[in-house]
């Protein structure tokens, strides 16, 4: 009766169709689909100008010219509302006109027009400044500049240039606007199916955990780490954009809260679950650093019918999670719900031992915030079978929502001037390192040597740092060898048949798109490849051009690391400092302003400052690429930097869920302010701030401190009864995992630590 009351639901839904199944693993691949809408949008407005193109009677040198301003007009665009993504649509065609009008006027102008194409460089690069719509019209400036070199347009050519150009931005915003449409609603409602299904596949894992032995544990934590990433880059996504959405800044900050709780909620039971197979408390650094050391693993404690319910209850969880509204409805899962919520209460869970409990506890506050952010996502939900629990839980996150106010708006932080101003520094260095590129590029080639100036531009977009730009170079550098080889054999392949060739090419550019947030190596290996078809499309393809491109990358690459080594040098030691600085900054703000609103003080907008030191801590992650690099020689340097962004990530979460639980406190019934708080924090904010300090002057006297831990306040007194209630006795965890994790970081860093204060 029980297996056919409420977990035969489970297994009803396991019957869920494999459409469903395959959508769900495309959504959690992809979040909100943004990889597959940019290839399906670049891909049908290439499609559709060269359609018209070919009904217009262009030939094949104006229909690659075609193609390639509709691939610019596509990708460039950068804003996120439809409004704003018009206009610039609109402004760069003019751009896009009077740039091939230069590029074929100076065509036979060398020294001029070399001249010129770095001013164009400059001005592109310093656009930045201004934002996406900056940003977006000097990439059309230059590109379209290039597209008229690269076919080798002349005076007389620009009739017809023009109108290919102009068909292909008309072609654009059809398939933009028309065809291939994208909201900021449609956007985040795909972001919220991709959020379920990252949660679903991460709660799949822990679960694992319950049965796998000791061999199989490495494997098991490692799908673990990627799927807690995977999670957390999602929730990120969504937060970034429901600013873009229809919503009232209320309902913004409640789904901001509810996503937030979620991804808490889920990675806490992973913890518990790690806790409750290993001798001691796991380390929440398992969860963040590749390859740190396995725990040891015992049988999970407690009787074999808890041990095969929790089980159970995982799967019943994971459905939960799957569910969209529209088939969560039904007798059996409304009962699967009410069973895992009642684990919130004490006398609803099953005999077993104190730690299989706290992951049964788990479960619970889990389904609690897959309840939340149901409701905050998609609205009310039928209340028909809700059990007391259930009630309880929907009147908590009722009172909750009420309680909430739109944040305060943040003030701009005062940006550098002059030549300290990123995008003035990047572009003295591009256009310095273009110089040499032309130079050197027309030594090689006269014909072609636009390729290293390409390559020198392309390094220096979306890097900020010497290793940064080494990276990419030598990533684009490797994708170009392995293209050209797939380039000889597609020329080969494709022979003169023109429009087999396009397909190609358009095959291509789609998996150029879909892979370029992926791996920048991969995308480069597309973009080679498409050259080769586009030579053979124009009747000057040959090994020796190819083999020119080459040359050509590695020498781009080559100008564009010497520049930016050179002309006001930003390294990799100094860039990583800041962020680090940053990250530490905003650290000790969500840290402070949590434990003071636990203690009582006034509240604050907790959510952003936790937002904005995940933020950081991808920022320094990026940043330290150049330094974890698999071909890095500087390995000790590499395990350093991986072992400080790991502990780095183990802070920002445990201090993300202190300020998730403080922002309860205003509403909830069961969570009071307790004052002692304060104390217990105080040696944490002290290290943080000394850590701060060594890093922004290595010189600085500033000492950690190590004292007893923080666990000490968790004792039982003399009768045998915890000091403090559930609530602060997890709040005081989450403060002990934090203290040490602070203190982790003086060996990584240099900082002394002072001997423990008697």
């Amino acid at each position: 009766m029980f297996e056919q009351g409420e977990y035969g639901g489970v297994r009803a839904a396991a019957g869920r169709s494999v459409r469903t199944r395959l959508w769900d693993r495309v959504a959690a691949s992809d979040p909100g689909l943004l990889r597959l809408v940019a290839g399906l949008r670049t891909v049908g407005a290439i499609a559709l100008a060269l359609a018209v193109l070919a009904l217009l009677g262009s030939d094949v040198t104006h229909l690659v010219a075609g193609a390639m301003a509709a691939m610019v007009a596509t990708f460039a665009i950068r804003e996120k509302l439809r409004g704003p993504q018009a206009v610039t649509l609109a402004l760069g065609l003019p751009v896009a006109l009077a740039s091939v009008s230069l590029a074929a006027l100076l065509a036979s102008r060398v020294l001029l027009g070399d001249v010129f194409f770095v001013v164009l460089i400059f001005c592109a690069v310093y656009g930045r400044r201004f934002g996406d719509r900056g940003t977006a019209l000097g990439l059309i400036g230059f590109q379209l500049y290039f597209v008229s070199l690269f076919v080798g347009a002349s005076v007389s050519d620009l009739p017809e240039l023009y109108r290919a150009v102009a068909v292909a931005f008309g072609c654009s915003a059809l398939v933009r606007f028309a065809i291939v449409p994208a909201t900021p609603t449609g956007i985040l409602q795909r972001l919220r199916q991709a959020f379920r299904a990252r949660m679903a596949q991460l709660l799949s894992s822990q679960s694992e955990l319950l049965a796998t032995d000791p061999d199989g544990l490495g494997k098991v934590l490692e799908d673990m780490r990627e799927g807690t990433a995977r999670l957390h880059e999602t929730a990120l996504m969504i937060q970034s954009r429901l600013d873009e959405g229809s919503f009232d800044a209320a309902t913004t900050r409640s789904v901001q809260r509810r996503v937030a709780e979620a991804e808490i909620a889920v990675e806490r039971l992973g913890l518990l679950l790690l806790t409750a197979r290993s001798a001691r408390r796991a380390d929440t650094l398992t969860l963040h650093l590749p390859g740190a050391p396995t725990p040891s693993l015992g049988g999970l404690p407690g009787t074999d019918e808890a041990v095969e319910l929790l089980r159970r209850d995982l799967s019943a969880l994971r459905e939960l999670v799957l569910r969209p509204p529209a088939e969560a409805r039904g007798t059996a899962l409304s009962h699967l719900r009410n069973r895992l919520l009642g684990y919130r209460d004490e006398e609803n869970l099953p005999p077993a031992s104190a730690a299989v409990q706290d992951v049964f506890r788990s479960v619970g506050e889990t389904a609690r915030a897959v309840m939340g952010l149901r409701i905050a996502l998609d609205g009310p939900q039928d209340e028909t079978d809700d059990s007391p629990a259930t009630a309880r839980s929907r009147e908590e996150l009722d009172t909750e929502d009420a309680a909430i106010e739109a944040g305060e708006e943040a003030e701009p932080e005062a940006e550098p001037s002059g030549l300290r101003r990123p995008t003035t520094r990047a572009a003295v260095q591009v256009a310095i390192g273009s110089s040499l590129a032309i130079v050197g590029g027309e030594l090689l080639s006269a014909q072609r040597w636009y390729w290293a100036v390409l390559t020198c531009w392309i390094v220096f977009l979306n890097t900020a740092s010497t290793g940064e730009i080494l990276v990419k170079g030598y990533r684009r550098l490797l994708g170009t060898v392995f293209g050209v080889v797939a380039g000889i054999g597609l020329a080969g392949l494709v022979g003169q048949h023109t429009w087999t060739a396009f397909g190609l090419v358009l095959l291509l550019i789609f998996a150029m798109f879909y892979t370029a947030p992926l791996s920048y190596t991969l995308m480069s290996f597309f973009v080679t490849a498409m050259l080769g078809l586009l030579y053979t499309l124009l009747h000057t393809y040959s090994m020796s051009v190819l083999l020119l491109r080459v040359e050509e990358t590695a020498l781009g690459a080559a100008c564009g690391v010497v520049a930016a080594a050179l002309v006001l040098p930003v390294h990799t030691d100094r860039r990583t400092n800041e962020l680090l600085d940053t990250v530490l900054e905003r650290l000790l703000d969500v840290t402070e302003g949590a434990v003071d609103q636990l203690s009582g003080g006034h509240a604050v907008d907790l959510l952003d400052r936790a937002r904005d030191l995940d933020q950081a801590v991808g920022d320094l992650r990026s940043a330290t690429q150049p330094l974890t690099h698999p071909i890095t020689p500087l390995r000790t340097r590499r395990d350093t930097a991986r072992y400080v962004v790991a502990l780095l990530e183990t802070c920002a979460y445990h201090a993300r869920s202190l300020a998730a639980t403080a922002e309860l406190l205003p509403a909830h019934p069961s969570i009071a302010a307790d004052p002692r708080l304060r104390g217990a924090v105080r040696r944490t904010v002290r290290n943080i701030e000394a850590l701060a300090a060594r890093v922004a002057d290595r010189h600085a006297g500033a000492e950690v401190e190590t004292g007893p831990s923080i666990a000490s306040l968790l004792e039982y007194d003399a009768h045998g009864a915890p000091r403090y209630g559930r609530v602060t006795d997890r709040v005081l965890r989450h403060l002990e995992r934090l203290d040490e994790a602070v203190a982790g970081l003086a060996r990584p860093l240099g900082v002394p630590v002072a001997a423990p204060k008697r």
